[in-house]
């Protein structure tokens, strides 16, 4: 990955952190990382623990952002959220994506629910 895709990946996912605290969401945790996959934001929502996949595509080309959160994306998300929940007591939990053609915050489509968790 380039410098310049790494850079508008951490700004995307900086614009998607002030969307969702802005709609009262609480940011627990940026960059989850373990074995098992990685989640980009990991927020509250009320007693709703919310992990967030966080997707910039500059082009509608092959669906654009919402359509590159695949099945395999989604099972590493999955697995890296329960790696999260592993020993925490057990709570409401949901998937989300923010979905960005551009870096601009009138860009950002929220996907509540977007699948399965």
């Amino acid at each position: 990955m380039t410098a310049d895709r790494r850079d508008a990946g951490r700004a995307a996912e900086q614009l998607a952190a002030r969307f969702l605290e802005a709609r009262g969401l609480v940011i627990l945790k940026r960059n989850f990382r373990c074995r098992a996959g990685e989640v980009d934001l990991i927020a509250r929502d009320g007693s709703t623990l919310v992990f967030v996949e966080v997707r910039l595509r500059a082009g509608r080309a092959f669906g654009g952002a919402a359509a590159s959160v695949d099945a395999r994306k989604q099972a590493k998300v999955l697995r890296a959220a329960q790696y999260y929940l592993a020993g925490r007591p057990e709570q409401p939990c949901r998937c989300d994506v923010i979905a960005l053609d551009r870096l601009a915050a009138d860009r950002i489509e929220w996907i509540r629910d977007a699948f399965a968790a």
